[in-house]
């Protein structure tokens, strides 16, 4: 194959390093290939639990690292092992040992084991949860499972680079962008892109024009099924056409190749580059013809769904295949004549697929002796423990017994190791000797180890930690000046918004009329459209927005308009925002604040108090449920000095309510965790939080009357919730206790009762059954008596309290019924 010409990377080389350059790109590819298949048999021998590979995608992943620059960030998928490994950030022990789901954090820097292999990503963080220069290193955000959940987080990554580029204020913040020339990086299968994220995503960016370069993966298949069922037209880019840009609209660049054609790979992925990092414009690279030569995952074989023709087809067209057969062909004739090739032939090959194997092989070797040998040493800490014990034990044989069986296992799990020991303490359960409490200590000193392994860093550990903010009460004048809670609102933004100059507003209507409550009333016009902006109605990209955002060095605030339009970004908030920091061991973060309103609207859809279902979703994020407007303008301040992801549901029904303006705004802090009791009593304790309060303590005035003394505690946080533990204080004096809340049965109320009576063990001071007060199991109705035939009245409330008092005295207080 006679050329003329050599695809040059970025500058002129020579040919001489063009060709070291290619040679080490095949080896590269090798080498990945080696890992997936070796990674399969090790999953199908047992040694890893499930493997899923990026065999087939090789070669577009050497183009587009090529591309990439530090400071760059990928946005990406379970397929892009070659491309980590082509800069430099996966080697292929590191592949093994995440596969293995090695806990120490240098044998596996993806997730300390966290994740299945595949899942990928760099350190953002020190140690001590501050940031890195980002500016300095590749970056990969912390990959996720779920099909195109990537896709919401990428268009943040990228629109940092547009704020940075743009807005004065943050242009000092030199840790995280240089001059927004910053490219937010994608990847995603064909079949996923039928996912609505991915359509959300592409249409904001669009709108945007933000420097993100979209590539998909395209092997004709979704795991089984083809992409005739799975995309009309059987192509993204036919589809995405009209997004082409033009010379009267923005839109995308759009580009479409051959996965195996490696000169115009390395053309297309710098032209794309430069278009995206230079001119803000975001572009699709639509990646044909790509294979995948082991099927899906190890779950399942191609051959189950792949006729023999396309698996001929795939043989034929395999990108590391036709890779070598171009520099098998390649020849270059210069000018004085003489022709130039990268092989003298195929051995030469030949020895670099030898090297790949063997290193492949080495690094299986040693990854998995790495992560054996440290269990095998706790394995022998504890059957020499176990000897010991048996000895001393009546129970002797049955010990041995077990611990034979424990030392008989050639590949342990630590698992193996602590259930033995347990059980073996089961036997000593009447005995009293020095090597039962050694026993003891140990299964205590594993916990403890398993603890830090498996269930650290779900919310900042560090002193960034929201949690570690101290309570700052607000001021206010000496003449008492009585405001619409609203203007709290928007004056204490207006005071976050100088003071936290790295802090940008978004959402549906929070740009020109100030959001639907005016609680960011004048503040566009004031800071710029880039820090206070409208988007479109798209909730889901709205919160990856905040999560790209965030993790680029912003401090945003997502606003989602209502509660009930949450549930459209739960999935993005439960498996993306929630996990970040644990699913990397604490080397990525998000500090995202999502700002929303609810309670007591009225109607199926605008109720707003769906709390069972986000608690139980979004561990990992702070869930605050202020009562009023000063109390929320405070859980936005405190979250700003600090370094966790928080939730603020405001008061839907409490912005034409009067309250005191403070007159330190964007200083006072509401403390996370802690309740407030805000009313005194002493015949029962009722604890609620939000909208409710109001309820209840209109309730409070028509118990006094009939000699019923209540308590009320506004819980203020739910996750976390009551850190303290003043809401047991008020159960041991009261000896009664009633949760009310919004919810449906079983859901907030039921988390409340379990955190008193289990966390706080309230139960040992009760004298009468705890309760809960609801709303009904169905949606809230329409209209003022849909709410109160739905949710709990001031009346449902006193009749509540009324019985649970009858129960206790009922010679005093006679049956209502």
């Amino acid at each position: 194959m006679l050329q003329k010409t050599i695809p040059l990377n970025k500058q002129e080389i020579t040919f001489n390093d063009f060709k070291k350059e290619v040679l080490s790109d095949y080896k590269i590819a090798k080498v990945s290939r080696e890992c997936s298949l070796l990674g399969r048999r090790e999953v199908l021998t047992g040694k890893a639990k499930f493997g899923i590979f990026g065999d087939g995608k090789e070669v577009p992943q050497l183009a587009w690292a090529k591309a990439f620059n530090k400071g760059d960030f990928r946005s990406g998928y379970y397929r892009d092992q070659t491309f980590m490994m082509a800069i430099g950030e996966l080697t292929a022990q590191q592949f093994f040992s995440g596969l293995y789901a090695h806990t120490d954090i240098d044998a596996d820097p993806m997730s300390a084991g966290r994740q299945m292999g595949g899942h990928f990503a760099t350190h953002s963080l020190n140690d001590d949860g501050s940031w890195k220069d980002l500016t300095k290193q590749y970056n990969s955000s912390a990959d996720i499972s779920p099909t195109a959940g990537q896709m919401p987080r990428l268009l943040g990554l990228a629109q940092a680079s547009k704020i940075y580029r743009n807005e004065k204020s943050v242009q000092d913040k030199t840790k995280f962008s240089n001059k927004g020339n910053e490219v937010a990086w994608g990847t995603i299968g064909n079949a996923s892109t039928s996912e609505g994220l991915f359509f959300e995503t592409i249409n904001a960016a669009g709108v945007l024009q933000v420097p993100m370069v979209m590539s998909v993966w395209d092997d004709e298949y979704g795991i089984s099924v083809h992409a005739k069922h799975q995309t009309t037209k059987e192509s993204i880019s036919e589809i995405l056409k009209g997004f082409q840009r033009d010379e009267k609209n923005n839109g995308y660049e759009i580009f479409v190749i051959n996965g195996w054609d490696y000169v115009q790979l390395m053309d297309v992925y710098q032209k794309a580059a430069k278009i995206a990092r230079e001119e803000h414009v975001p572009v699709l690279i639509h990646v044909k013809e790509l294979t995948q030569p082991q099927g899906h995952s190890t779950s399942g074989s191609h051959e189950r769904y792949k006729d023999k023709n396309r698996l001929q087809w795939e043989k034929d067209h395999d990108c590391i295949t036709k890779f070598r057969e171009w520099i098998l062909d390649f020849e270059l004739e210069t000018e004085s004549g003489d022709i130039l090739r990268f092989v003298d032939g195929e051995e030469d090959l030949i020895n670099i697929d030898r090297e790949a194997k063997k290193e492949v092989t080495n690094a299986k070797r040693n990854a998995w002796n790495a992560f054996l040998n440290e269990i095998k040493s706790e394995l022998i800490e504890a059957t020499d423990l176990l000897k010991r014990v048996a000895v001393k034990s009546k129970n002797e044989n049955f010990i041995k017994k077990y611990t034979n069986d424990l030392s008989a296992i050639s590949e342990p799990t630590r698992k193996d190791i602590l259930s033995t020991v347990k059980k073996c303490l089961w036997y000593l359960r009447d005995e009293d000797f020095g090597e039962k409490i050694e026993l003891q200590n140990f299964i205590k000193t594993s916990q403890k180890r398993a603890h830090k392994k498996y269930s650290t860093h779900l919310l900042s550990e560090t002193a960034l930690s929201a949690t570690s903010v101290l309570d700052e009460k607000p001021t206010y004048a000496q003449d008492k000046n009585l405001v619409d809670a609203r203007i709290i609102m928007r004056d204490n933004f207006d005071a976050i918004l100088t003071k936290h100059k790295d802090v940008v507003i978004f959402g549906e209507d929070a740009g020109f009329i100030g959001d639907v409550n005016q609680g960011l009333e004048g503040l566009q016009e004031k800071y710029g459209e880039l820090r206070i902006s409208d988007t479109g109605i798209r909730e889901a990209t709205i919160l990856g927005q905040g999560i790209g955002l965030a993790m680029r060095g912003l401090r945003p605030i997502a606003e989602i308009q209502y509660l009930d339009y949450l549930l459209y970004a739960l999935q993005i908030m439960s498996d993306d925002l929630a996990t970040l920091r644990y699913r990397t061991f604490g080397k990525q973060k998000a500090p995202l604040i999502i700002r929303t309103r609810g309670h007591r609207l009225e109607g199926i859809w605008h109720a707003g108090s769906p709390m069972g279902g986000i608690i139980n979703n979004i561990r990992g994020i702070h869930v605050l449920v202020p009562r009023n407007m000063t109390k929320a303008a405070g859980f936005y301040n405190t979250l700003l000095e600090g370094d966790d992801p928080g939730l603020v549901i405001e008061c839907l029904n409490g912005y034409r309510l009067k309250e005191e303006l403070p007159t330190n705004l964007g200083e006072y802090k509401t403390p996370i965790g802690v309740v407030e009791t805000i009313k005194k009593g002493t015949d029962i304790t009722i604890v609620s939080y939000g909208s409710t309060l109001r309820i209840v303590e209109e309730a409070a005035k028509d118990l006094v009357q009939v000699g019923i003394d209540i308590e009320i505690i506004d819980a203020q946080s739910l996750l976390p919730f009551d850190t303290n533990h003043d809401s047991v204080k008020s159960v041991m004096k009261t000896n009664k206790l009633l949760v009310v809340d919004e919810d449906v049965p079983g859901g907030a109320s039921a988390y409340l009762l379990q955190e008193i009576l289990e966390n706080q063990n309230g139960y040992e001071y009760l004298d009468s059954k705890p309760s809960t007060l609801t709303a009904k199991s169905h949606r809230t109705a329409y209209g003022t008596d849909g709410d109160y035939f739905s949710k709990p009245s001031a009346e449902d409330i006193f009749e509540k309290v009324y019985e649970i008092m009858h129960e206790f005295n009922p010679t005093k207080f006679k049956s209502l019924y």
